[in-house]
């Protein structure tokens, strides 16, 4: 039971630090494209890139890093843009897999007490050539705790994963809606 412990305190410490990182990653003003498309045709880079840097949000720093290349060739810019949100992406990901790894070996550490529930059980039996409940029911309450346990400890830890990925893909999601605007904005009239 001490791995399990040990198990679920991790999966809760992560979910809790990736949930956090992530939501406030997802926040962003409503009009910080809008101010930037008016920044740009204004002509006033430094205000624009003032506001990226003020912003938290990973797409900030990729309209930054956009604008900082602006006067060079599109492709480039993309390219620029899309190697800082790879980076980003990556930043907002770290510790993800460990949920993934918890929710996947949870449930074997429980199987493992299973099977040390049951050793236990012919164990006993062993010593004693007593073939009693009060024999028996020690060794499944064992093994019942560490499955239960394990398979509760990786359900929450898969369940925790797959809302954080909801939660990344909607960010993702975001970065690429203000990354085509930018881009748009230099293809487009004004500019």
């Amino acid at each position: 039971m001490i791995p399990m412990g040990i198990l679920s305190i991790i999966t809760i410490y992560f979910f809790f630090e990736r949930f956090m990182i992530i939501r406030k990653a997802s926040k962003m003003d409503h009009n910080f494209m809008n101010n930037i498309k008016d920044y740009i045709h204004n002509g006033n880079m430094d205000a624009a890139k003032a506001l990226c840097k003020n912003t938290s949000a990973p797409a900030g720093r990729m309209i930054e890093k956009g604008i900082s290349r602006i006067g060079k060739p599109i492709k480039e810019i993309e390219e620029s843009m899309e190697a800082v949100g790879k980076l980003e992406i990556n930043r907002l990901e770290k510790n993800l897999s460990v949920l993934s790894l918890i929710g996947r070996i949870a449930p074997i550490f429980g199987f493992i007490g299973t099977i040390a529930g049951v050793i236990k059980i012919f164990y006993d039996i062993s010593l004693s050539a007593d073939i009693s409940i009060g024999v028996i029911s020690g060794g499944l309450y064992q093994k019942m705790i560490t499955s239960a346990s394990g398979l509760a400890i990786g359900l929450i830890a898969f369940i925790g994963y797959y809302i954080l990925n909801g939660m990344l893909d909607k960010t993702i999601n975001k970065m690429e809606t203000a990354s085509m605007e930018f881009i748009d904005l230099l293809y487009g009239p004004g500019k």
